[in-house]
């Protein structure tokens, strides 16, 4: 007789590829949920690796730029010394000028002239006289040129007047004030 199989033996085969399926299916999930879990947790070390770098580079701008600004200050007090500095070393260098300055404005003064009027501004003096007549006024002007403190003496104005004493002439002259140089720098001039 020929042999019947009355066993369900494809549901029993569909059964077992379902659970091999769903097996296998798990299996998937599991896996490719640690995957992912790895995955997820390597992104986040590292974003908080570099958000660590950041905030140290921070850290480390904000303690620059604290140093920088220290630095501007001190610049500027440094600056602000130095300028202190040289108008002292220039007040100190002409310091004996305003002594030979006055000392030379009354040595190179003819008789028959004095001054009413002196204005100095920078290098430049302004003198204001008056004298008892135009060749005094020239005889100062060519003491100043001579002389090793002042240079460039330009009559700016003279009036002749009438007075009870007789005739004098009112003058405006401007001169250049000079600082001598001494004997070294002169022979350093001549080489």
């Amino acid at each position: 007789m020929a042999r019947i199989n009355l066993l369900p033996w494809r549901a029993e085969l569909r059964k077992q590829k379902q659970q091999e399926f769903l097996a296998l299916a798990v299996f998937t999930v599991i896996v490719s949920a640690f995957v992912i879990f790895l995955i997820h947790s390597y992104v986040e070390g590292r974003i908080n690796y570099q958000n660590a770098r950041n905030q140290y580079l921070r850290n480390e701008i904000t303690l620059l730029d604290h140093k920088i600004a220290k630095i501007k200050t001190l610049d500027a007090t440094k600056k602000a010394l130095l300028n202190r500095m040289k108008i002292v070393e220039q007040l100190q260098a002409s310091r004996p000028g305003v002594v030979h300055l006055f000392d030379q404005l009354v040595t190179t003064e003819p008789p028959g002239l004095y001054l009413i009027n002196f204005v100095q501004n920078g290098d430049s003096i302004a003198l204001a006289g008056r004298a008892d007549s135009n060749a005094r006024v020239s005889a100062y002007m060519r003491s100043l040129d001579a002389s090793p403190w002042f240079e460039n003496a330009r009559l700016d104005l003279i009036v002749t007047k009438n007075t009870e004493i007789g005739k004098v002439s009112d003058f405006n002259l401007t001169v250049q004030q000079t600082m001598p140089a001494t004997k070294g720098a002169a022979d350093n001039k001549g080489q």
